[in-house]
């Protein structure tokens, strides 16, 4: 049996497919309510496909508890937050996971941490408390929320072990459902494999961002920079916006910050660059209201909460962080609306876009969800701050920068 640790946004997914695939899957979490939901069949989040794919491992006879139980193989997928002093990555929840299975798992199990670590983390925090004979393994995560289930299937995993033995019982496992490339390495290089991986991708969309505070401030418009430096057959530039969310890419290189301090320079800038965006949109807006002579901050509202368009995400969205920011300061948060959210999150939070919309006379595209690119229409009487570039240029609409040509600073 397959005892799946964690059933968030990579655990379920990961419990569901495993146990749709034939496998004898227990899926595990400490969250009540989580584990209530699923035996009454319902899912914490959505995904594209997630419903379809329950149905399946439910008639497979997955099932789901918050107690461990003896099992041949574990699956971690727990979060790995950062302390936001050290900047090193928070053990506890792993650590916690695997001493539980530690306390019940039979001789030669296989312990697989799935979740994000900083390079030597297992090493250091896990393998000192080996009270038996456990095989320890890092296969990380490689997906990404609004396409999970084809990544879980398509994507090349890694799969760090000690001995060619649990090498070949985890390719085995990961093989009845999983059709791309499946590489075998040791547990150190899969947990550095990783956080470059999302390390590369900060680094990448805060180059985006700086040419989007250069452009700004030099009266030139980025986007046709961008599309122009992109037909260079060695470019490859990003799209800037207003900041960077999610539980990989806002996390993961803060782990190279806090263990390699004066060598990962770049990763920090970067990291900095990409954690000031939000207040670089609050700079905007005041910068349009005065050019529009809007006078009281409730005339202007954020549409979308979460980190990125057409999910339910939260996870260090830049909508939070730019609240977060307003509330420094004592300001009053402003108007707030994103279709995939159905709970109050934050203070003067609207639930649908006719509400949101009434009384406002500026509106910032935060989420670029495909509801309000397909209501544009609506917006029609309003100032729009398009920070992602994705609604259709008009008189009204605001870029993320400033242009000296094309639509006078619009």
């Amino acid at each position: 049996m397959i005892n799946v640790i964690g059933l968030g946004y990579i655990g379920l997914p990961t419990a569901l497919m495993l146990a749709a695939s034939g496998n004898d899957v227990l899926g595990t979490d400490i969250n009540e309510a989580v584990i209530a939901a699923l035996r009454r069949r319902e899912l914490p989040f959505f995904e594209t496909g997630l419903t379809e794919l329950f149905a399946k491992a439910r008639h497979k006879g997955i099932r789901f508890s918050l107690d461990l139980e003896n099992a041949g193989i574990y699956i971690i997928a727990v979060p790995t937050p950062y302390d936001s002093q050290s900047k090193k990555v928070d053990m506890s929840f792993v650590i916690a996971a695997f001493e539980g299975i530690q306390n019940i798992c039979p001789e030669n199990a296989i312990v697989v941490i799935e979740s994000t670590v900083s390079p030597g983390s297992i090493d250091r925090a896990i393998r000192p408390l080996l009270s038996k004979n456990i095989r320890l393994a890092h296969a990380p995560e490689r997906i990404i929320p609004g396409n999970m289930l084809f990544e879980l299937c398509n994507n090349a995993r890694i799969i760090g072990a000690d001995d060619s033995d649990t090498e070949y019982t985890l390719k085995e496992l990961y093989s009845s459902f999983c059709t791309g490339e499946i590489i075998p390495t040791d547990i150190k290089t899969a947990e550095m494999t990783k956080v470059v991986e999302n390390t590369y991708r900060d680094i990448n969309i805060a180059f985006a961002n700086e040419l989007a505070k250069i452009c700004h401030y030099g009266g030139m418009d980025v986007y046709e920079i961008i599309r122009m430096a992109n037909k260079h057959p060695r470019v490859n530039i990003l799209q800037p916006g207003p900041g960077v969310g999610g539980h990989c890419i806002a996390v993961d290189p803060w782990f190279l910050v806090g263990d390699y301090p004066g060598l990962a320079n770049i990763v920090l800038a970067a990291r900095k660059i990409n954690d000031s965006m939000p207040e670089f949109v609050l700079e905007r807006i005041r910068e349009i209201m005065k050019l529009e002579n809007i006078k009281d901050p409730r005339q202007v509202g954020l549409y979308g909460l979460t980190y990125k368009d057409n999910i339910d995400d939260t996870r260090q969205s830049p909508t939070l962080q730019l609240l977060a920011c307003m509330r420094e300061h004592l300001a009053p948060a402003l108007k707030c609306y994103d279709p995939k959210i159905k709970e109050r999150i934050v203070e003067n939070q609207c639930f649908s876009l006719k509400d949101f919309l009434s009384g406002l006379d500026m509106i910032v595209i935060m989420t670029a969800h495909d509801e309000i690119i397909e209501q544009y229409r609506h917006l029609h009487d309003k100032i729009v701050l398009d920070t992602h570039n994705a609604l259709p240029k008009g008189n009204n609409v605001y870029a993320l920068t400033r242009s000296l040509t094309a639509s006078c600073q619009k």
